[in-house]
């Protein structure tokens, strides 16, 4: 399993469209993009890891109030067992009327034998 797949999931369950990288096609009101951002090996006393932690960054742009669907994103990565790691408002984008918020996560997962 992938952070990314996880999250694709997780953001179709809110429900909201979502996108990996870019969004294609014509924007709606309300979506969110998903951008990968680190695998990390952990560093062991072996050098052998036994997980990786993924980090990757949710974009979520809305016409309207974003403050209710980031609340409803956070709760149920939390309830995932997602870490959060940070949280911000980027601003508004006046050419688009999009407000743009981040939502910056980690997620451990064991490697495969």
């Amino acid at each position: 399993m992938s952070i990314l797949s996880e999250l694709n999931t997780l953001v179709n369950a809110v429900p909201l469209p979502v996108e990996t990288g870019v969004f294609s096609g014509k924007a709606p009101d309300e979506y969110v993009v998903i951008l990968p951002l680190s695998d990390i090996f952990e560093v062991h006393a072996d050098n052998r890891p036994g997980y990786e932690v993924q980090e990757a960054r949710l974009s979520l742009f809305i016409k309207g109030n974003y403050r209710l669907r980031k609340k409803q994103i956070t709760t149920a990565l939390l309830n995932a067992d997602f870490t959060v790691t940070e949280r911000r408002y980027i601003g508004h984008e006046d050419d688009t009327g999009y407000h743009h918020y981040v939502i910056d996560v980690a997620k451990n997962y064991g490697l495969e034998e």
